[in-house]
């Protein structure tokens, strides 16, 4: 095996994993010691207060909690069908005899034999398993949240102390929506990837490129900040 034709692969992947790794480990401390700042942290501040007025509304808001639920689950089984076709269609591929590797030879600028073809799909086929994996114990999670949100305070099969508490109910809320999040950014993750089919220049391109955008997505900016930028522009 002749290395130097790995010597992109084995730099530039691996650089722009690094990258994405870094970014959300930098963001999930964030989400810790600044909630308000992110918008991870800001949806579980606002579900706990949702679970807690509808619960205590009950009677009046029951639809609307139902209904609000059911649409994130759609959102969440969207999600979990495009990812399992695309586990179907790389599982065809692998599984084909059908060489691959020959209208791509030359648009690929790293290693282009049919072992780095089959590891870059067995990788993203793990990853698209893994995201899936994410999405269906999400959708789980929120079912069972969906069932006890429109449980009366104080009542349960008849007992006059019930178990199932605003506080339970957004618990598992808050699973759910965590595991939604962790299926997105494995979704994510698996797009330079895809890239990677192409050349690992490619791949690292994407992932630098998307740190930006998700920063813009997952934070959000407060009034001060706003002022400075347009005193800046």
């Amino acid at each position: 095996m002749e290395w130097r034709l790995y010597y992109f692969d084995l730099l530039l992947v691996p650089s722009s994993l690094l990258i994405s790794i870094a970014y959300h480990i930098w963001l999930w401390r964030k989400v810790q010691s600044e909630p308000d700042r992110t918008i991870i942290g800001l949806n579980s501040t606002i579900s706990r207060r949702w679970v807690i007025t509808m619960m205590k509304d009950n009677d009046k808001k029951n639809v609307l909690a139902v209904q609000t639920i059911r649409n994130f689950i759609m959102a969440v089984t969207l999600m979990a069908t495009t990812t399992m076709l695309l586990c179907c269609g790389l599982a065809a591929v692998i599984s084909s005899t059908y060489s691959i590797k020959k209208p791509l030879s030359n648009a690929i600028y790293g290693a282009d034999g049919e072992f780095m073809l089959g590891v870059k799909y067995v990788i993203l086929l793990l990853i698209f398993l893994f995201a899936f994996l994410c999405y269906s114990l999400s959708v789980r999670f929120i079912n069972q949240a969906n069932f006890l949100v429109n449980v009366p305070l104080g009542q349960s099969a008849g007992n006059a102390s019930s178990p199932v508490t605003p506080e339970y109910v957004w618990q598992l809320l808050g699973k759910g929506f965590l595991l939604n999040v962790a299926g997105n950014r494995l979704f994510y993750t698996a797009l330079p990837l895809l890239l990677w089919i192409f050349g690992p220049m490619l791949a690292f391109l994407c992932s630098a490129t998307m740190i930006p955008v998700l920063y813009n997505y997952d934070f959000i900016a407060h009034e001060d900040e706003k002022v400075d930028r347009g005193l800046k522009v």
